[in-house]
């Protein structure tokens, strides 16, 4: 017995040796394995990358472009010429991509006057045709900007003598209304997964307390990457109808080939890659604090995937791409860091922290939320002026107007903001979070409108280049050549907006002499809002030059009908159309 006892100390110590060793044993493996699962994470972004490094090396060389826009046509829109042209040309104010079965030129009969395939070279778009019928020609056409999106359109001229328009039996060129609004949503939808992938990663990172589970943002961190990959291929998707026209399910195998292949697709593979490989690193920090080399990495992943929304859109368009490219970028990452955190807030932080930990977490989140609003005001102010560009056009153009609309709501948020951070910075935010989070929603629904707009304005014609839309009408200036079998006419109206204009007419004979004029009748009329025709009192000041003055009350496209008297018995009618602003 008294042998036994004694045994007893020794077998303890033995246990508690083989306890410590085995302990120690468990925590290098512990180690080991912690250290397996990083080199895996980085072994699955480096994979990502690899991905990312060859849709990048099989991207297409692509110049610069905004939305393109038609600036003239021979022969000239609305115009009469005396003989059929052999071709038609259509100038942009950009270099243009054509889509195969969208450009049609239709004679006055209603059949095909176009022949064989049209050629662009740069900005100019030519199509061969057979014009000898006499009559009006209907030229319809569908082509891509360069930043990917359509540009459909359609005008008209007459050979001889005006018609019927004739109407366009194929496939419309027009954007299929359910794809317009599709696209849309994805955009959104986008956003809204970026949001919620960026700040759970964010506060997981650098504010959450050790004590509470992560297990609901690791949730909603998920859930915002899978809807932002799915965006992302939705983009894809979409693009090709969007483009091409048709509806939803409108996609061919060579469609989407050529989506693939645009630089529009490249960006998008290359997102795609890069979420993938951040994917690898988010799961061991939805697990647990990661280390300095892991975050860095995923820093980088998440800025690089940024540059992806300007590099597809607008901003690489631009007319300093550099500038606006990076400051988009800055934008949409403040964005996401600003909304995100707040998500963060309302959702978690508010509500599962204690007062000692909210003291010390809301002072560290205002300063990031202060920084992240300067920088989105910085960014949007830059990004304004280039798209803008004019004072005018802010207030004339649908993207100017959407712009408004932004900036508005968007004062409000600061102003919701400002009351949030005047708790902070009072020190009764953590003693009274519900208080607190009311004001984190109220900035989360007004920022959820916000961000309808801009998946809007990412798909509307920038300021800077929708007052160039209307063909041969360089801004505040109309000028248009209209043939007749008697004479040629050189037409000018300035500065064809609302109220007063002066027209100029110039007439000239087919060897292009000056032509003698006994007679000069102008009328101008805008059907679509009822006006009737107006005339013009016009002054001769030479043979073949008349001048006058003409009040146009409203925007539209006026129709201009312009008659000349030769002689004592010779005279010809001639319309143009002259959009007025």
């Amino acid at each position: 017995m008294t042998a036994a006892v004694r045994r007893r100390p020794g077998a303890a110590a033995d246990r508690r040796r083989a306890d410590r060793h085995a302990a120690a044993d468990r925590r290098r493996a512990d180690r080991r394995a912690a250290a397996d699962r990083r080199w895996a994470a980085r072994l699955g972004a480096a994979a990502g990358l690899l991905v990312t490094l060859v849709a990048l090396l099989l991207a297409p060389a692509t110049p610069a472009s905004a939305h393109a826009v038609l600036l003239s046509t021979s022969p000239t829109a609305s115009s009469v010429v005396s003989s059929g042209p052999s071709e038609v040309v259509l100038t942009f104010s950009e270099g243009v991509r054509a889509v195969s079965g969208k450009i049609r030129v239709i004679a006055p009969d209603g059949s095909r006057a176009d022949r064989g395939e049209p050629s662009v070279k740069g900005a100019v778009l030519t199509i061969p045709v057979d014009a000898t019928a006499r009559g009006t020609y209907l030229v319809t056409y569908r082509v891509i900007s360069a930043d990917s999106h359509p540009v459909p359109g359609a005008f008209t001229f007459s050979v001889g003598a005006p018609s019927t328009p004739p109407t366009d039996s194929g496939t419309d060129s027009r954007l299929n209304p359910v794809v317009d609004n599709a696209v849309k949503v994805a955009n959104y939808l986008g956003y809204l997964g970026l949001l919620l992938l960026i700040g759970p990663a964010l506060v997981l990172a650098a504010l959450w307390p050790r004590r509470l589970p992560r297990r609901g943002p690791a949730r909603l961190a998920w859930s915002g990457l899978g809807l932002l990959a799915f965006a992302t291929l939705a983009d894809l998707w979409l693009q090709v109808p969007y483009t091409n026209g048709g509806g939803l399910f409108d996609v061919t195998g060579s469609g989407l080939g050529d989506v693939l292949g645009s630089a529009y697709g490249t960006t998008h593979l290359v997102r795609l890659g890069l979420l993938a490989a951040a994917a690898f690193l988010l799961r061991p920090l939805f697990a647990g604090p990661i280390g300095r080399t892991d975050g860095i990495i995923l820093a980088v992943l998440g800025g690089a995937a940024l540059f992806t929304w300007p590099l597809a859109g607008h901003p690489s368009a631009s007319p300093a791409p550099a500038v606006s490219v990076v400051v988009d970028a800055v934008h949409l990452g403040s964005m996401a860091v600003w909304l995100g955190g707040l998500v963060m807030l309302a959702a978690f932080l508010l509500r599962r922290a204690d007062e000692r930990e909210l003291d010390a977490i809301l002072p560290i989140w205002s300063r990031w939320a202060a920084l992240a609003v300067a920088a989105l005001l910085l960014a949007g102010t830059v990004q304004g002026l280039i798209e803008v560009a004019t004072p005018k056009a802010l207030v004339d153009t649908t993207y100017g107007r959407l712009l408004l609309a932004k900036i508005v709501l968007f004062a409000l948020v600061i102003a919701v903001a400002a009351y949030s951070r005047s708790l902070v910075r009072g020190r009764t935010a953590a003693g009274r979070p519900g208080t607190m989070r009311r004001a984190v929603l109220v900035e989360l629904v007004i920022t959820a409108v916000v961000l309808g707009l801009s998946a809007t304005l990412v798909q509307t014609t920038p300021a800077r280049t929708a007052s160039a839309e209307v063909a041969g009408a360089p801004d505040g200036y109309f000028s248009a050549t209209l043939n007749s079998p008697l004479y040629s006419l050189q037409v000018e109206v300035d500065p064809a907006e609302r109220g007063n204009n002066s027209v100029h007419l110039y007439a000239y004979t087919k060897d292009n002499r000056p032509q003698p004029v006994k007679e000069w009748k102008v009328t101008a009329a805008l059907p679509s809002a009822g006006i009737e025709p107006i005339e013009a009192p016009l002054l001769p000041l030479s043979d073949n030059h008349a001048t006058g003055e003409i009040n146009l009350p409203a925007a539209g496209q006026w129709q201009l009908r312009i008659t000349v008297r030769t002689s004592d018995i010779d005279q010809a009618t001639v319309t143009a159309t002259v959009p007025i602003k």
